[in-house]
């Protein structure tokens, strides 16, 4: 833990009192979206002191050049950027004249900070002394629409406290901004133009080398004590930036209100010449409905989000705090409609990542998307990788690989890989079995079959054709190795035979060649016309086989293990427990040099592999290894704590399943890492969630049923989950005695309690 500052609460982040050393991290804690776009938590108002302002919008990308390898062969030739957005928060304050601005307040009293995760809004309101000593009370709500996902709503609210004053609001919008991580200092947007119609104001504008377009919009509603009432705006423009100042007279203790409704409409949904048209209709919406029933709405979307995703945990406010909140995040960040779009590691909170997409969509967020949902949404993250084969084919091309062989990107926006560190772009080849994964796992879980028939055969192909051709056949050995990888641990880069990227491998050909024979006898006309698309042959199969049957996995007879690659044991093995405290994270004090000579492992990677292959090894075999490589790891990714939490649990070590729980689920709200100002890790999220239905639930699907061994951690009084299981809801209450299991649907459902079968009707069944 590196920070405590957020006020321990069951469904809001809360923050008391103005700490600017605080700010930067509370833009990201307190981050909104609504699977559309999304922004930092930045103040509305101006505000001088340190802060990182962004706004982002979901699928709009800018191919920034990279810095390093453009000019060798196979190399990416740019690092897709999710761009930072025109600014449509933004609002001018004068008060008498000064301008209102937290960082020059002489004081700022009954600061409050709220991120209300029932309700989807956010809130702050304090008293502030502006340097002319005038004292004025703010409320500032802001939300983004779920039910209008183009619109945006800020109420602002003034009450002058100690005298009259003449109070100025100039609402604006700006497309003059600029990312923080480019590369180049290109110029990301290019402005077309802007208008202004009454209390309402656009600018059009285009992304440069992709040639998105965007209208920025927004339109102002003034109140004073809730009425309405009409002010003449002064008009202020620049070629980035259209601003409509409003300025009256508000006497002690009156309080003086701007409404804001703004947002985007993008050629991703709108032909080009319809932009300002149809934000014109958005805008028309929003103020017909207004603030209050714009909030209402929200509210009502809210509660029927949490009535499926919800995690309720009694006795434990910290822990039941974490789990909404990452919940909450993983909500506004993809909501499942749009197959185009998918999640970022750092989602709409910040530009680390590019906002692009990662393995961690497959390896850890569809299990939550798939359970909490439905099975079409988790089918949409699947339909976006095989609507990129081609690009991974094309990928896989660039590096030499022939046949129809593909390589998913680490990094992407549209398929093609966009990544520029060699030891990852190159190397990290793993991320082509988590979209195997990701099939197999959508078909356990949903026993839907049809998306393996329909696209998932030609992924498997493509990718056992790139493992057959990555791996290298060793006449010292007499078997296959794959050299020059890394694996999940990027501690670890160049190494020769990574357990988990070998096994990843061989079980890539075993699913599909399993699969191959099920459509040879089950589906012909569909297996007939994959075999005519592919071209598969039955040399390739023999050498798919062959591969498989004979990789080369690295082991340890002294310590009974499997090594996390070759010469692992080489390393000074001196565990994370014997280093200094002030050296954590490693990552932010030593050389890459000395960390890559170290033993330490920045996430499960060996453990990668007996999580996603449980029933593959033995638990005794489980303990073995958790054992060996637990100590050595420093945990330095956000997608590790989640995984070891799972195990720990499994092994009945619950006291360390829990504190690795607490880890992953509070990992920015007490910033673990030292990095959460540049923005919340969305996607290791999603481990959270499992760290609680699959960790402490023991939830597995076995032999197409339901398996559970329920564990409750000693802190926790009950816990309670649901699961869209096969079109039924389960709803799963484990308390420190019994389990119980409700369920909604139209059959009865049989499940498996710690080894016992029970059959689920639609009412409550005690265990």
């Amino acid at each position: 833990m590196n920070q405590d500052y957020i006020t321990p609460n069951e469904w809001s982040i809360i923050e008391n009192g103005f700490d600017k050393a605080n700010v930067k991290s509370s833009e990201s804690l307190f981050s909104l979206g609504n699977g559309a776009m999304g922004q930092r938590a930045n103040f509305e108002e101006d505000y001088s002191g340190p802060s990182f302002q962004g706004s982002y919008i979901g699928g709009i990308y800018y191919p920034d050049k990279t810095r390093v390898g453009w000019w060798k062969n196979g190399y990416p030739e740019y690092f897709a950027k999710v761009l930072n957005a025109p600014n449509f928060i933004g609002i001018h304050i004068t008060i008498e004249g000064e301008i209102f601005d937290l960082n020059t307040c002489k004081e700022v009293k009954d600061y409050k900070r709220e991120l209300n995760m029932k309700e989807g809004w956010h809130k702050r309101s304090f008293i502030a002394t502006l340097p002319n000593d005038i004292q004025i009370k703010v409320e500032a709500t802001r939300f983004l629409s779920l039910s209008h996902n183009e619109v945006g709503v800020i109420n602002y609210n003034i009450t002058p406290l100690n005298a009259s004053a003449k109070i100025s609001y100039a609402p604006y919008i700006d497309a003059g901004i600029t990312n923080q991580d480019s590369n180049w200092d290109d110029k990301f947007w290019n402005i077309l133009g802007s208008q202004t119609e009454n209390h309402q104001a656009f600018i059009r504008s285009h992304t440069m080398k992709t040639n998105y377009q965007v209208c920025t919009f927004m339109e102002s509603r003034l109140l004073i004590n809730q009425e309405q009432i009409e002010l003449s705006p002064e008009v202020f423009k620049t070629d980035a930036k259209v601003a409509l100042k409003y300025t009256t007279k508000v006497n002690a203790k009156d309080c003086f209100t701007l409404q804001k409704f703004a947002g985007y409409t993008t050629s991703l949904n709108h032909a080009e010449d319809q932009l300002v048209i149809a934000a014109k209709q958005a805008l028309q919406t929003a103020s017909q409905l207004g603030y209050l029933q714009l909030l209402q709405e929200q509210k009502e979307t809210w509660s029927s989000i949490w009535e499926m995703s919800d995690i309720s945990i009694d006795g434990d406010v910290k822990a039941q705090q974490g789990i909404r909140f990452n919940i909450f995040q993983l909500n506004q960040t993809y909501t499942g409609t749009d197959h185009r779009l998918n999640i970022g590691p750092k989602g709409f909170t910040g530009e680390k990542y590019g906002g692009s997409t990662y393995w961690d969509t497959e390896a850890y967020c569809l299990p939550f998307y798939m359970a909490t949902k439905n099975q079409e949404v988790a089918k949409n993250l699947l339909k976006y990788r095989y609507k990129h084969l081609d690009k991974a084919i094309e990928n896989a091309e660039k590096l030499g690989f022939e046949n129809g062989a593909a390589l998913y990107p680490m990094v992407t926006m549209n398929g093609e890989e966009s990544h520029n560190e060699w030891e990852i772009t190159f190397e990290e080849i793993h991320r082509n079995g988590a979209i195997a994964f990701a099939i197999f796992n959508y078909y356990r879980f949903t026993n839907d079959y049809s998306y393996i028939v329909d696209m998932g055969m030609e992924v498997l192909i493509a990718i056992a054709r790139f493992w057959q051709q990555r791996a290298t056949f060793s006449q010292q050995k007499n078997q296959y190795v794959i050299l020059g990888v890394t694996g999940p641990n990027e501690y670890e880069n160049n190494v020769n035979n990574n357990f988990y990227t070998n096994y990843m491998a061989k079980w890539c050909i075993d699913y599909m060649l399993e699969n191959f024979e099920i459509l040879k006898e089950n589906y012909p006309e569909e297996f007939s016309r994959i075999l005519h698309k592919t071209k598969l042959t039955e040399v390739e199969l023999t050498q798919m086989k062959s591969v498989s049957d004979k990789m080369y996995f690295p082991f340890s007879e002294e310590h009974q293990v499997y090594l996390q690659q070759d010469g692992f044991l080489d390393k000074e093995m001196i565990k994370v427990s014997d280093l200094d405290p002030k050296l954590r994270p490693i990552n932010q004090h030593w050389s890459w040099d000395r960390i890559l000579r170290s033993p330490y492992i920045k996430q499960a990677d060996t453990l990668q592999g007996f999580y996603f292959f449980e029933d593959h090894f033995s638990t005794k075999e489980l303990e073995r290894h958790f054992d060996f490589y637990e100590p050595f790891t420093v945990h330095e990714s956000s997608l590790s704590p989640c995984v070891h939490s799972i195990q720990a649990a499994l092994l009945n070590r619950m006291d360390q399943a829990y504190q690795f729980y607490l880890r992953t689920s509070r990992l920015d709200l007490d910033d673990y890492n030292k990095e959460v100002e540049e923005g919340c890790h969305i996607t290791s999220m999603a481990g959270t969630w499992m760290s609680i239905v699959e960790g402490f639930g023991g939830m597995r699907v076995k032999n197409n049923l339901l398996h559970f061994a329920p564990k409750i951690p000693s802190q926790w009084d009950s816990y309670s989950f649901k699961v869209n299981f096969r079109n039924q809801i389960l709803t799963v209450t484990v308390s420190k005695s019994d389990v119980d299991f409700k369920l909604k649907g139209s059959e009865q459902l049989q499940v498996v309690v710690n080894g016992k079968s029970r059959t689920i009707q639609s009412e409550t069944v005690s265990a």
